[in-house]
């Protein structure tokens, strides 16, 4: 049987478009070789019974599929619960998982180390529905609506999986931007935990974050 390569992508109403998803997925697909099957969803995130991504995953069950690409995880789905079964499911049919704009490769241990924490931060959640909440800040900003910005050096509570997790998916070649996402953190608090910059730290006894790091963040 000939495997493909599979290409998905969402989005979550019928005002929304793919048109920012496209062009990066079909660089990516040529780029490869052999043939690439698009599957495509109108769909809420919350919900993984969706039928462009049941049809992916029956045909990834049937091991006709060798790759996944998706333009950002969040395509994919937007609970915690959802995102970890699906990369069970995807490691058991061998299927590799690439998120281009999270730099994620699921093949990889560093991917792998970066997909539990993307599915398993809090902030994920929250975070993923930005393209609502940016939708209704540029309406209001046309009527004249406007947000302050937080104050400079705030201290930001970082814990000490956090901390472990960013050294180790930076020494594994992660990009800065990538691992904020991963963590739910700002890239000034990257520099700052992997400059050793913090202020406030507590150590265990065995010299690592007992209780996790206070950052205080800077202007880029």
């Amino acid at each position: 049987m000939t495997k493909q390569h599979a290409i998905y992508m969402r989005v979550s109403t019928r005002r929304q478009d793919t048109a920012s998803q496209e062009p990066e997925l079909r660089r990516w697909a040529e780029s490869h070789e052999g043939d690439s099957h698009w599957y495509r969803d109108t769909y809420t995130g919350t919900s993984m019974d969706r039928p462009g991504f049941g049809r992916l995953m029956r045909d990834s069950e049937s091991g006709r599929v060798d790759t996944l690409g998706v333009w950002r995880l969040d395509r994919l789905g937007w609970t915690a619960k959802g995102l970890t079964s699906l990369f069970e499911d995807l490691i058991r049919c061998k299927v590799n998982l690439i998120s281009l704009k999270d730099g994620l490769d699921l093949v990889t241990p560093a991917g792998r180390l970066m997909a539990d924490i993307l599915a398993g931060v809090p902030a994920y959640e929250t975070e993923v529905r930005a393209e609502g909440i940016l939708a209704g800040q540029s309406a209001a900003r046309e009527r004249g609506v406007h947000w302050g910005g937080s104050a400079r050096g705030r201290r930001i509570k970082v814990t000490g999986e956090q901390v472990a997790a960013i050294r180790r998916l930076r020494s594994e070649g992660g990009e800065i931007a990538a691992i904020a996402r991963a963590t739910g953190l700002s890239r000034p608090t990257m520099y700052c935990i992997l400059g050793e910059e913090c202020q406030g730290s507590s150590l265990s006894g065995d010299g690592g974050p007992a209780r996790g790091i206070a950052c205080v963040t800077r202007p880029m």
